[in-house]
């Protein structure tokens, strides 16, 4: 996993990256919430998709809304980012467009969509 600290329009970014699956469950997210945050003073995270495990992606398992709802908790804005293509399932693409319309948590294709959208936020 890499953490690369970005300053976008005076706002300080962490985009979290790597080839492997490094959130498999909430205390996992915790720690990498809270290492984001010690290591770079960021409270905006761009999060690649890969890094998450695919059970997130799986509405029914609830992973998805316990890990987002704690980064609400703890005022961390997200944006993941990857090709959300492959996914039919509507509740799924569904809840990725209402989190779009919100101002905490977004699904964006790029790396550069997602710091474009936290660097935008008031």
């Amino acid at each position: 996993m890499s953490i690369e600290t970005i300053t976008e329009k005076n706002i300080k970014i962490a985009v979290v990256s790597g080839p492997d699956v490094c959130v498999t469950d909430v205390q996992t997210a915790l720690d990498l919430m809270m290492t984001v945050k010690y290591e770079t003073g960021a409270d905006r995270i761009a999060l690649e998709k890969g890094v998450l495990t695919e059970e997130f992606f799986i509405l029914s398992s609830g992973l998805a809304g316990e890990i987002l709802q704690k980064f609400v908790n703890y005022h961390t804005r997200l944006a993941i980012y990857g090709d959300f293509s492959r996914y039919t399932s509507k509740p799924l693409r569904d809840f990725i467009y209402e989190s779009n319309q919100g101002k905490d948590v977004f699904f964006l294709d790029t790396r550069e969509a997602a710091i474009e959208k936290l660097a935008s936020l008031p």
